[in-house]
């Protein structure tokens, strides 16, 4: 029986590298199909909590990986010896940035190694990291071919891009459109079955490149458009204008024009990172991206753009901000989710200690800092939120709205709001707030 017939029968064992944000719930979703799971990772931890049936992702709860290990469907290992087992071989692991902001293929270079090591004939292997155009080709495949075996002959290699949206139920792997990418006919034939299993619509593509610039494409359109809607929020500010109300208002047109909301900054592993893969590709081929450079220019500006509204709401009191108290509400980079990768809470955390500040935080979706690749020495907890809290704090900071809050009770019990997501009102008798 060949692999495509294996693959339709759902008789083929699907491997996915990397237990995180994108790899578990792609995990889910190929058990729910009817497919066997071997999940691998690298941290033993995580390992033993999804063979012991409990779960370390908020939307991915315990309660599916218990069904899904009594049912036989899904086992995770550490073991990559095992790498031989599976049909398919789906990669989800980080693609970060150096300090230089340059792309750190790091882990998809080890991934690919581990593999070439354990390939085999009629094997299926599909990279979904987001990466610069070319990576399938230019730095997955050489590696594999280490191994003796030609791709697209003795065994398949494509690229399909996650599109994960961790935090939103109306979004799932089962429910979006996944586009393929192989790098002949035969490794696109056999990937869009795979992907056919679970996904609503399979969007074939002419090679893994174009699949691969497709997904830095989505991300670069969110990175611009974010950038623009802050640069003209610092700009509205100045004029005195409310940027939320003419966006509320911009967005009664019917056509050509859709909503992006600033805030204090980009976050999450995709927006902050993925543009400057291509920004640094770019650059083989003699361009300047000046629209990637500018965003990524505007959104990081945004810390201190709201450490600098903190200052100037503290100075109103007659306060410095060295020794005042305050309180971030919200680390995580988006709303009701416990990921705080590239959130832009750390940097302004860190700003606001820099200038001298008493900062402590809360979030409901995270007790505590993990550890961080790129702020090592952020070591912080949350704290409980109480009206004697909020009552203590020289300036409170929203950063992320989560749907826990109580905006209008924290209105009530605080002095100061900063508020960078235009979701607290003023209430009488209660905290000034202050647009940032």
């Amino acid at each position: 029986m060949t692999l495509l017939e294996r693959v339709r029968n759902k008789d083929a064992l699907v491997g996915i590298i990397g237990m995180g944000y994108v790899g578990l719930p792609l995990a889910r979703a190929f058990a729910d199909a009817g497919f066997t799971v071997l999940g691998f990772d690298v941290d033993p931890k995580k390992v033993r909590t999804l063979n012991a049936g409990r779960s370390y992702i908020k939307h991915i709860p315990a309660s599916t990986v218990q069904e899904l290990r009594r049912a036989g469907r899904f086992e995770a290992t550490d073991d990559f010896d095992r790498l031989r087992e599976p049909d398919c071989i789906l990669i989800c692991v980080p693609t970060p940035l150096t300090a230089s902001h340059e792309p750190d293929l790091t882990y998809v270079q080890q991934t690919a190694e581990a593999i070439a090591q354990r390939v085999r004939k009629e094997q299926l292997i599909v990279l979904e990291s987001t990466t610069y155009p070319g990576t399938t080709r230019e730095v997955l495949q050489p590696i594999l071919e280490g191994s003796g075996l030609k791709a697209g002959r003795d065994f398949y290699l494509a690229y399909s891009p996650e599109r994960e949206d961790p935090g939103n139920p109306h979004y799932t792997v089962q429910t979006i459109p996944k586009v393929v990418g192989g790098i002949n006919r035969a490794s696109l034939r056999v990937a869009s079955a795979l992907y056919g299993s679970i996904s609503p619509q399979v969007v074939p593509v002419s090679s893994a490149d174009a699949a691969e610039a497709t997904k830095i494409l989505e991300n670069i359109y969110r990175a611009v458009n974010i950038a623009l809607v802050n640069e003209l929020k610092m700009l509205f500010d100045r004029m005195g204008i409310n940027v939320w109300e003419v966006i509320g208002a911009a967005k009664t047109k019917p056509f050509g024009y859709h909503p992006f909301y600033p805030g204090p900054g980009w976050g999450g592993h995709c927006i902050p990172v993925d543009p400057f893969y291509l920004s640094w590709k770019a650059r083989q081929f003699g361009i300047k991206t000046h629209f990637i450079e500018r965003a990524g220019e505007v959104n990081t500006f945004m810390t201190e753009f709201v450490a600098d509204k903190v200052a100037r709401a503290l100075n109103d009191d007659g306060k410095p901000v060295k020794g005042s108290k305050v309180l971030v509400l919200g680390v995580a980079y988006k709303p009701d989710v416990d990921d705080i990768r590239e959130s832009p809470a750390l940097p302004l955390i860190e700003r606001l200690k820099g200038a001298g500040a008493r900062v402590s935080y809360h979030d409901p979706h995270i007790a505590a800092f993990p550890s961080l690749r790129s702020h090592p020495g952020l070591r912080m907890k949350s704290v409980k939120l109480t009206p004697a809290l909020l009552k203590a704090q020289d300036a409170v900071v929203l950063v992320t709205d989560h749907q826990a809050y109580d905006f209008p009770w924290i209105a009530r019990h605080a002095r100061v709001v900063v508020d960078t997501r235009n979701a607290v009102k003023p209430v009488r008798g209660g905290a000034r707030i202050v647009r940032a």
